[in-house]
């Protein structure tokens, strides 16, 4: 069974801020792990429902909730990694 990806706000504008050529290899390489998301995230931050994961696309991360329950992966930020943990 294949998973929805869904894209928060937040992760919608961090995507228009990239290049373009880079925006477009994070929304492929997230469209890619949909069949099975877990073998190419590694787990960021444990919450009570729904860890959060990042997802490594070269020297950019995507963060995402991987929702088992509802076969969804939502996409929370996006951007280069030096920058994109500082929330986390």
């Amino acid at each position: 069974m294949s998973y929805k990806v869904g894209y928060t706000s937040r992760a919608r504008k961090d995507l228009k801020r990239l290049p373009l050529e880079i925006a477009k290899g994070i929304i492929q390489s997230i469209n890619s792990i949909k069949e099975n998301p877990y073998p190419h995230v590694k787990k960021l931050k444990e919450t009570q429902k729904n860890p959060l994961y990042t997802h490594r696309v070269g020297d950019y991360r995507a963060v995402l909730c991987i929702e088992k329950e509802r076969l969804l992966i939502l996409v929370i930020e996006a951007g280069h990694r030096k920058k994109i943990y500082r929330k986390y």
